[in-house]
């Protein structure tokens, strides 16, 4: 997939854990995890702003795009 979640970056940049952000975002260890570990497919907006929020930054320092490249190392149209 050709977007990354770079959740586990802000989070050790604003020092807060996986426990203490989820209480404050109101979502479970398991799907913050999934998020934190790149797994997810999908995010809500309103889960979106929340982490934002939370961790007040912009959905661009957890999101990020990387084109994907091919099996000959040239990236996908």
């Amino acid at each position: 997939m050709s977007i990354i979640i770079n959740l586990d970056v802000m989070m050790a940049k604003r020092k807060k854990g996986l426990t203490e952000l989820a209480n404050e975002v109101d979502i479970t260890l398991a799907n913050l995890s999934i998020l934190k570990n790149n797994k997810a497919k999908a995010v809500r907006l309103s889960t979106l702003d929340a982490i934002c929020k939370a961790l007040n930054c912009q959905p661009g320092d957890i999101l990020e795009y990387i084109e994907e490249e091919n099996e000959d190392g040239e990236t996908k149209d």
